[in-house]
């Protein structure tokens, strides 16, 4: 399973290779590639399913027809393909790919927490500064 894992990785484009310092990426459901080689070259789409027992994926827009005219899927070997753009709901994925440990947060939660926790301090403060408002009022009337 993991050697046929392995083979389910996919090229790089330039640009993405420039981003992520990486010249490939294992190939999920979501990812936009371009059929570089093979009877559908030139072909862009997502890509629908990843197979392992087939090895290959399916790609929008990548279809035979029979002869009694039903259209089916057609499975691309990932030799045969070049990634494009990233299905980036996976962030354990695009962590790997920055070369960042994989299990840190990322700055956008990051940035909740900071907001969560000045509210938070404000509160807090705003509290403080009550409390010590009421004390000085408690003070005045007993002068």
């Amino acid at each position: 399973m993991k050697t046929a894992s392995a083979q389910l990785s996919g090229m790089l484009s330039k640009n993405l290779r420039k981003k992520y310092g990486k010249r490939s990426v294992r190939i999920v459901e979501g990812d936009s590639v371009k059929v570089v080689r093979g009877e559908f070259n030139g072909v862009d789409g997502k890509v629908t399913k990843v197979s392992t027992s087939n090895n290959g994926l399916t790609i929008e827009g990548v279809k035979k027809e029979k002869l009694k005219g039903e259209k089916y899927d057609v499975y691309v070997h990932t030799s045969n393909i070049e990634v494009t753009a990233l299905n980036t709901d996976d962030k354990w994925r695009i962590n790997k790919l920055e070369g960042k440990n994989a299990r840190t947060v990322r700055p956008e939660s990051v940035k909740k927490d900071i907001k969560e926790e000045s509210e938070i301090k404000q509160e807090k403060t705003s509290d403080s500064t009550n409390k010590v408002k009421k004390q000085n009022k408690k003070k005045e009337m007993k002068k």
